[in-house]
């Protein structure tokens, strides 16, 4: 399912306009993401957890000049941890 069928099926659950769907999914990514960039994580209770973790730097090697070093900085990655709900569900021990 991509952005657009979620946008699809949320207007039709909810019974309202499509357009009003896909203003739900834009809203939804535009807090996350400030909340991720602010340091503060997301939980939904029984769905998961969304975090921002740093990655550390590292050592790699240049693919065109594999003799050649290269030093990877750290970087800020986005994470998502599934809630027991979800893993339940999953797992066939819960219905939807």
């Amino acid at each position: 399912m991509n952005k657009a069928d979620l946008a699809t099926r949320i207007a039709e659950k909810l019974d309202v306009p499509k357009k009003l769907g896909e203003d739900f999914i834009a809203a939804f990514e535009e807090l996350v993401t400030r909340a991720l960039v602010q340091g503060d994580e997301v939980i939904i209770a029984g769905f998961g957890t969304f975090s921002a973790r740093t990655r550390k730097g590292r050592v790699g090697v240049n693919p065109q000049k594999p003799s050649e070093k290269i030093n990877i900085p750290s970087v800020l990655v986005p994470k998502f941890k599934a809630g027991k709900g979800l893993k339940d569900t999953l797992k066939g021990k819960r219905t939807i």
